[in-house]
């Protein structure tokens, strides 16, 4: 290995994103670093390496032969030395890591962490808010809440709670609904990356989406709860996301009927990777937290199922 002696570590990592991801800002999000850091970083590999990996074109980096051939092998390297990083961390009782998307962590998993820290102050919890791939059989990573349809081959998933959606709005528009039809009348937050539709909750009152007006358009649902908080129109939103809002009364659900989409939130684990005290104690709050926070409107069982 005393190739390795002239290159630089860093700049290896630095080329390998660069040519996994295919630009140098997502190499450059990824690294934690300035897209400037990575630019440097590649240059000097080149340097050391006394070869192009990279064609510049504008501001693009294009792929030459050399990191072409190179990149599989960095790859297969990098995913080595972090599952040997992980190994260190496997089977701590005193932390954990948990991924999740961030809106849930936002909206939901931060007002009720504290319960957690009460409960088992010996653990110490590491959030990390992303909805990137993440195998936690190979990086740091102990567990995952997601959302999706499941199942999910080769991991360890438990079903927590099905995911239900119900329309909110701002007192004010309430106070102009009293039947399901008159939310034809307001203008409709939208979120285009929903993985639901309206139609969901129209349906159980024989209602097209054709009666819904334009609106606002917001990527992120967070944003789109804000709006409806403002006043802006009306959302069609989910219990993780909303529940707080509902209870303190910043927003309003007009109707009890909260539907399922299909999808439920999933806590998701490595095949292989140890269980202990630690994981199992985030579980069981987990589940008995989203239970008890998140109720049932009257009603919302019945049509839900």
């Amino acid at each position: 290995m005393k190739n390795l002696n002239r290159i630089h570590l860093s700049g290896l990592r630095a080329v390998e994103a660069v040519a996994r991801l295919g630009s140098v800002k997502a190499a450059a999000a990824e690294l934690g670093v300035t897209v400037g850091a990575v630019s440097q970083q590649v240059q000097k590999t080149e340097a050391q390496l006394g070869v192009q990996l990279f064609e510049r074109q504008n501001r693009l980096l294009l792929p030459t032969a050399h990191i072409l051939a190179m990149q599989p092998h960095l790859t297969a390297a990098m995913t080595s030395l972090s599952t040997a990083v992980a190994t260190t961390q496997r089977g701590r009782e005193d932390a954990l890591t948990i991924s999740v998307a961030p809106v849930f962590a936002g909206k939901w998993l931060v007002w009720h962490l504290k319960n957690f820290g009460k409960a088992h102050p010996g653990i110490r919890v590491r959030v990390e808010a992303t909805i990137d791939l993440v195998d936690p059989d190979i990086s740091d990573v102990d567990l995952c809440i997601r959302v999706g349809r499941g199942p999910y081959p080769g991991l360890n998933a438990e079903k927590l709670l099905n995911q239900r959606v119900f329309p909110v709005c701002s007192p004010a528009l309430a106070e102009k609904i009293r039947k399901p039809e008159d939310i034809g009348t307001l203008p409709i937050i939208r979120d285009p990356g929903q993985m639901f539709s309206w139609k969901t909750w129209l349906d159980l009152f024989g209602l097209d989406d054709s009666i819904l007006q334009d609106g606002p358009t917001f990527s992120d649902g967070s944003l789109c709860l804000d709006a409806a908080i403002a006043g802006q129109g009306i959302f069609l939103a989910w219990e993780t996301l909303a529940v707080y809002a509902v209870k303190s009364g910043q927003v309003v659900a007009p109707f009890p009927e909260r539907p399922a989409t299909g999808m439920a939130y999933w806590l998701i684990g490595g095949r292989n990777a140890p269980k202990t005290k630690a994981k199992q104690a985030f579980g069981d709050w987990l589940r008995d937290e989203l239970q008890s926070s998140i109720g049932r409107a009257k009603g919302a069982d019945a049509v839900a199922n």
